[in-house]
């Protein structure tokens, strides 16, 4: 058995593997950017390595740093997680190279399931069914145009290196399709260093169902069932389950002795996932499957497999690459109940799941029967913008779905988590969709609902200002709003209150685009809120049942179960400092890099035209104009790194 385990990885995946380490005696060592000194991460490690600098590039993609990490610390074996090296042939082999143990499949099955033109090719040939579709050598965009309209649109373009949804897009006409194609090249060449692309026939009704596998040096291959993973966005799964709903018992064998077929064909070790597309159009869960790629390596939604059916994954990794068979043969593998699994991401929904950063103000996670929780950060932990915003992977495991998806709902409206904004209060919603309750689900559950899951921004409430004010009292040493005690005493007032004259103050608020001033007065009787909407005379007192107020710099954050809503509370410094300036420039909506400057000064530009292209957390961001006009100055170019609300151009009404 490994005796000393590095884990090339960070966050939850880190502190997962850990613990199955800690459990079977196995030294561990962790490695950690410049950014990631003091993460969860480190602190759980026997021991702990920096490999350099914040960018992933410079420190968790270096695989010379990764490996005399290795080398310095003494480890036998080294543990890639997901994401990062984990699917990087080249790395696996300098692993074996260095007489260290890559727990994971080999060099060569890397390679053969990690370019999807050739995997598609060795899937035809082990007789696993396939979607139509053009994995060729020939990339020039006329062949690629021309394989497209030979498939019939729509098509989904596909990064041939890799997957997480970088490189995707869906074309619906030749005329979108040039642009889609270089769109596409560009953020695949930037996530895997290569642009090369298949092209597929996109199935309109899609569900995402994959089965794990597990293969060991002695040949032995056999499948853990299949999860369903069909609710996502950005093509990325947020909602994973198993078994999937729906799937008739023979189905299950069909598509697993496929995922078998497909692992042997390549000679696979180790932890493998066979991913499928069902076409739910023509049967749902049991509707027409094919091929759609092999992920060589644990996937981040392998908790649900090992709830249903009591195993611990990595450890069988560790056993399988210490050169031990299979724990369990098929025969042996049986699923109880059902699991369902949400990812946590520090992403605000309400602006396309855009990626979001910041500390973790306030964090207190949920327990109860059959939870689980996967993360790799604690209380006063910050998100980062060099790396993917999962804050954590929430697990409920039932006797049946119906348990299981009350269990995790539960859980997720008492998560408290203040701080960056959260998918928190979509995933609960999504989680009590009669749709996703019934199991009607695909990949287009998120468009097809989205009045529903994403709902516009409710109105701040008095009562929710009342609180705000409430708070705001307290910091200011008017303890008794919250605490009770003699609120009313003109005496355990610390401002401007005098004998004979009422205590009055003025706190101005600013709720998204909408400015919200308070005059505050306490005449010795408690008190009194004037709001600038007309609304007069409202008493501030004790915060209303289940609300909580936090502070985070000058934002309020105001707590409600799984919703927030947040304030800006506006000091007077800042007030002239808000000017009319800003009127006509396009901000950065998050931290990142710009990829393309589209425009130039003096260039007209229409509405929703695509003026600059930003990278942030591996995704490409467009940036488009809000009105027609003519850019008056563009303080970036490519290459840039910009920081949140910095101003990316500026633009002037056209004097026509």
């Amino acid at each position: 058995m490994i005796s000393s385990l590095l884990i090339a990885n960070r966050g939850e995946i880190a502190v997962r593997v850990m613990r199955t380490a800690r459990r079977m005696g196995i030294r561990t060592i962790a490695v950690y950017s410049e950014a990631d000194a003091g993460a969860m991460h480190v602190a759980e490690a026997d021991e702990a390595v920096c490999v350099g600098p914040p960018s992933p590039t410079e420190s968790y993609l270096n695989m010379e740093a990764v490996l005399g990490a290795a080398r310095d610390s003494g480890a036998e074996a080294i543990h890639p997680g997901y994401g990062f090296l984990s699917e990087n042939a080249a790395f696996a082999e300098a692993c074996q190279e260095a007489g260290i143990i890559f727990v994971g499949p080999s060099a060569a099955s890397i390679r053969a399931m990690g370019d999807k033109a050739a995997a598609k090719a060795a899937m035809e040939g082990a007789g696993v069914p396939l979607v139509p579709g053009y994995h060729g050598d020939d990339q020039t965009p006329k062949v690629l145009a021309g394989e497209a309209k030979k498939i019939g649109f729509p098509v989904l373009i596909k990064a041939s290196a890799g997957g997480g949804g970088r490189g995707m897009r869906i074309v619906r006409d030749a005329v979108e399709f040039t642009d889609a194609l270089a769109s596409a090249k560009r953020e695949a060449k930037g996530a895997f260093g290569d642009d090369r692309v298949i092209i597929e026939k996109y199935l309109e009704r899609p569900r995402h169902i994959e089965v794990q596998m597990f293969g060991d040096t002695q040949g032995n291959v056999v499948h853990l069932f299949e999860r369903d993973c069909s609710l996502q966005r950005r093509y990325q799964k947020v909602i994973e389950e198993a078994p999937a709903p729906g799937m008739s018992d023979a189905r299950r064998a069909e598509i697993g002795a496929a995922a078998i077929a497909a692992a042997k064909s390549i000679d696979y070790v180790g932890a493998g996932t066979v991913e499928f597309i069902v076409d739910a159009a023509a049967g749902g869960a049991d509707g027409p499957f094919y091929f759609m790629e092999m992920n060589t390596r644990l996937q981040v939604e392998h908790p649900v497999t090992e709830l249903i059916t009591g195993t611990d994954l990595v450890e069988w990794q560790l056993r399988v690459a210490s050169g031990e068979r299979l724990p369990l043969n098929q025969e042996r593998i049986t699923q109880t109940g059902h699991a369902v699994e949400a990812r946590l991401y520090a992403e605000d929904p309400s602006r396309d799941f855009l990626p979001a950063a910041g500390r973790l103000v306030h964090l207190q996670w949920p327990a109860g029967d059959g939870i689980r929780i996967d993360t790799g950060v604690r209380n006063g932990d910050s998100i980062a913008v060099e790396y993917d915003p999962l804050i954590a992977k929430m697990i409920a495991h039932g006797p049946d779905r119906e348990t299981a998806l009350h269990r995790l709902h539960a859980a997720m409206c008492e998560l408290q988590l203040v701080g960056p904004i959260t998918n928190q209060a979509f995933l609960a919603d999504a989680l009590a969709h009669p749709a996703f309750i019934e199991g009607e689900i695909d990949t287009n559950f998120i468009a097809e609902h989205r009045s529903a899951l994403l709902p516009t921004e409710a109105s701040m409430s008095n009562a929710n200002i009342l609180a705000a004010l409430a708070f705001l009292l307290e910091e200011r040493g008017h303890s008794q709003v919250l605490r009770g005690g003699d609120a009313h005493s003109p005496w355990n007032i610390t401002d401007s209150w005098r004998p004979n004259l009422p205590a009055r103050d003025r706190v101005e608020l600013q709720y998204g685009d909408t400015d919200i001033s308070v005059d505050l007065m306490n005449d010795g009787r408690g008190w009194q809120a004037n709001l600038s909407n007309g609304d007069s005379s409202l008493p501030v007192g004790q915060l209303p049942e289940g609300v909580a107020v936090y502070r985070d710099g000058h934002t309020l954050i105001l707590t409600d179960g799984p919703r927030q809503q947040r304030l800006t509370h506006i000091v007077p410094l800042e007030q002239a400092d808000r000017g009319e300036g800003a009127g006509g420039g396009l901000s950065a909506p998050m931290p990142g890099k710009v990829v393309q400057a589209l425009v130039a000064a003096g260039d007209s530009v229409i509405r929703g035209q695509t003026v600059m292209i930003l990278e942030a957390m591996k995704m490409e961001h467009a940036i488009s104009a809000p009105a027609d006009g003519v850019v008056a100055d563009v303080f970036f170019n490519a290459g840039d790194q910009v920081d949140e609300g910095v101003e990316l151009l500026r633009l002037a009404k056209d004097s026509e």
